[in-house]
């Protein structure tokens, strides 16, 4: 990389939203899966089953509140 590029303030702006971008997008991708293989248990239909839906809805409440705390408790390290 050219040193003048290294000391960018927006590059190195654009390179820590990237970076955040890719960080939220993955976390969504592991809570859909660790979701999705506990609560869908039968074949899916057209729509969720309420207790699919309900299931749902606390497991990413669940998965964002641990991401959350394991997050801070990161950062007071």
């Amino acid at each position: 990389m050219d040193p003048n590029m290294a000391n960018n303030p927006e590059l190195l702006q654009f390179l820590a939203q990237e970076k955040e971008r890719a960080m939220v997008n993955e976390m969504v991708a592991k809570m859909t899966s660790v979701c999705w293989d506990k609560c869908i248990t039968s074949a899916p239909g057209s729509k969720f089953s309420s207790s699919e839906s309900s299931c749902l809805t606390h497991c990413a409440q669940r998965y964002m509140d641990m991401s959350m705390i394991l997050m801070k408790r990161f950062q007071s390290q």
